[in-house]
């Protein structure tokens, strides 16, 4: 059971890792949608200036779809790169009193509180999973000028949050090991920022020790 667990650990991190950092290359292409979107509502609907010397003039038709699809990849880059954030420990925490207290206590802490969180995405993918069978059954339309179906950013958002679901589990194994002071998988690495802040203060109470 043991080795189950490790095993476990280690696939699932190493695949949202996978999937993490692919997706944070979403943010290039919600830049070019973005872009776009400006760019036609400056040109839509010039016309011609008095000295254009032939007939036609190619008048620029508004875009409906670059909010639509903006929002659309806003919500997979987040639930995509939900599971990711998660292991990197880059989600938001208290350290009020989290960053005062030995590793063992955080530990309990976190043992308690990611409980509640996947108690959370249960509920949440349930709803999720439910909410995409409509979608599908009966070709869910959003109701706007675009009229896109919904079905696909439903699936998309279910697979996220069905990875995050497997990332919490990994963390709430993880957690259970460090009460034996043990490290399995991946250890909590926060982006360069943050690892930067922490540097950086450490070296400052380094100083003030001295």
């Amino acid at each position: 059971m043991r080795q189950f667990f490790k095993a476990y650990v280690t696939a699932v991190d190493e695949f949202n890792r996978v999937v993490g950092r692919i997706t944070m290359y979403m943010i290039f292409a919600m830049m070019g949608v973005l872009l776009w979107s400006s760019f036609n509502k400056v040109t839509t609907g010039i016309r011609a200036p008095l000295w254009w010397p032939w007939d036609w003039w190619p008048v620029m038709q508004p875009s409906w779809w670059p909010l639509e699809v903006s929002q659309f990849m806003m919500v997979a880059y987040f639930l995509l790169g939900g599971a990711y954030s998660m292991q990197l420990g880059d989600h938001v925490r208290m350290d009020l009193l989290y960053g005062a207290w030995s590793d063992r206590t955080k530990a309990c802490v976190d043992i308690i509180t990611i409980c509640f969180l996947i108690f959370y995405l249960v509920i949440l993918l349930d709803g999720g999973i439910a909410s995409t069978l409509y979608a599908l059954q009966y070709n869910e339309i959003n109701p706007s000028l675009w009229r896109p179906k919904m079905a696909p950013i439903k699936i998309i958002m279910c697979i996220g949050i069905f990875l995050m679901l497997l990332q919490a589990v990994s963390t709430l194994i993880k957690d259970f090991a460090k009460l034996k002071g043990e490290q399995w998988g991946r250890p909590e690495q926060p982006s360069s920022d943050a690892a930067d802040v922490e540097a950086q203060n450490k070296a400052a109470n380094g100083e003030l020790s001295a």
